[in-house]
């Protein structure tokens, strides 16, 4: 700032009018967070709003506007204008405790026409209970209308970790819905229960007629793999349509997965890191009838939130994944070639990441898992 701005701003705050004037003219020059050098050169992140409690999904609607979740249980907007809404009514009592509360927000495929928005969520029960839900309501105005739940999670549990909650819709319009096994390590590996897998459902609850356990006694139909730990990332590859998932190890051995009809994936059995006491897991390697990670990551990530880049701004991001990370405190770039995949780049951004996505125009925006939340923009840096 030149030494003639800095006199003119010591006298406008003389009084209380200037002063006002003051904050507005700070608060803009501080939307620039910082600039990262990566491999596609510069980029600057901004902040396009703060004061978030705990950001957990976005999703953009058609007019640009975007829909945030805060996990204390409230949804709002963020306009284009980058100011928030007053949160939305209409959304669902939530169990907002520990990682529990409002979670993953997604519009139908069909939005245009149906107004329907996608909201997952751990579901309070009796006696302090919790399970993992996934609900859908239309989107009028302030509020979101006529809300029901399509699924629940069974068993409902005590304990406040591991509720997964990642939706993402299939090219054939079914969802897929990644499930934490509630920090229970056995169930993951029991078919009668939802805890530790990934489910497949149809936009209204109803089952796939091809999904893999259906009419198998003792297994739930709405299964699609199981195994899992607690996924929170999840996206679909665009031109291969292929689901993939980024899951949340124990002490080490956080993974990538491309998830397959039926494959278990061996929690609690194996793993590639260690149990928080120090117990060893014996290595996916040592017991060849779990499928294996594509990636594994020891330290942790701690995989929050995924997208593939399409856009235009970095064209050297294009068809790669781009995963949140709350550990690692920025995003972590990954190649895929079939079904094989490979870390090539982290861009650091210096905070706890919770979710990412593409803008419309090609811009990446990442929510911060904080009490005071930020929602930053990513885009080239300016020449």
């Amino acid at each position: 700032m030149k030494t003639a701005k800095k006199i003119t701003m010591l006298r406008i705050i003389q009084n209380t009018a200037g002063a006002l004037l003051f904050l507005l003219v700070f608060g803009t020059a501080c939307a620039q967070e910082q600039t990262v050098q990566t491999e596609a050169g510069g980029i600057d992140v901004e902040r396009l709003a703060d004061n978030l409690t705990h950001p957990w999904g976005m999703a953009f609607l058609p007019d640009g506007r975007l829909l945030v979740t805060e996990r204390e249980g409230d949804l709002r907007i963020l306009n284009t204008d980058n100011t928030l809404s007053d949160p939305l009514q209409g959304v669902p009592e939530v169990f907002a405790e520990g990682q529990g509360g409002l979670l993953d927000v997604v519009l139908d495929p069909e939005f245009q026409s149906n107004r329907m928005v996608y909201l997952s969520f751990a579901e309070p029960g009796e006696n302090n209970t919790a399970t993992t839900a996934l609900g859908r309501g239309t989107l009028e105005g302030n509020r979101i209308n006529n809300f029901e739940v399509i699924f629940r999670q069974e068993p409902k549990l005590d304990g406040d970790k591991h509720f997964g909650g990642r939706i993402v819709f299939s090219p054939e319009g079914q969802i897929f819905f990644t499930m934490g096994e509630r920090f229970q390590f056995d169930p993951a590996q029991d078919l009668s229960n939802h805890l530790g897998t990934i489910v497949r459902i149809n936009p209204d609850g109803s089952i796939p007629d091809d999904n893999p356990f259906v009419g198998q006694a003792d297994a739930k139909d709405e299964i699609w793999s199981y195994g899992h730990r607690n996924i929170e990332s999840a996206a679909i590859e665009p031109g291969t349509d292929k689901l993939w998932v980024a899951e949340m190890g124990p002490k080490g051995g956080d993974e990538l997965n491309q998830p397959e009809a039926e494959k278990n994936y061996g929690w609690p059995e194996v793993s590639w890191g260690d149990n928080y006491d120090n117990t060893q897991i014996p290595d996916p390697t040592e017991k060849p009838e779990f499928a294996d990670a594509e990636i594994h990551w020891t330290p942790v990530i701690s995989p929050s939130g995924m997208v593939f880049y399409t856009g235009s701004l970095f064209p050297e991001w294009q068809g790669t994944a781009l995963i949140g990370g709350l550990t690692s405190k920025g995003l972590v770039r990954v190649s895929i070639n079939g079904n094989k995949a490979e870390e090539v780049e982290r861009i650091p951004l210096g905070t706890r990441i919770r979710d990412v996505e593409q803008a419309p125009d090609g811009s990446v925006y990442v929510l911060t898992d904080q009490d005071n939340g930020k929602i930053l923009r990513l885009s080239p840096k300016e020449q």
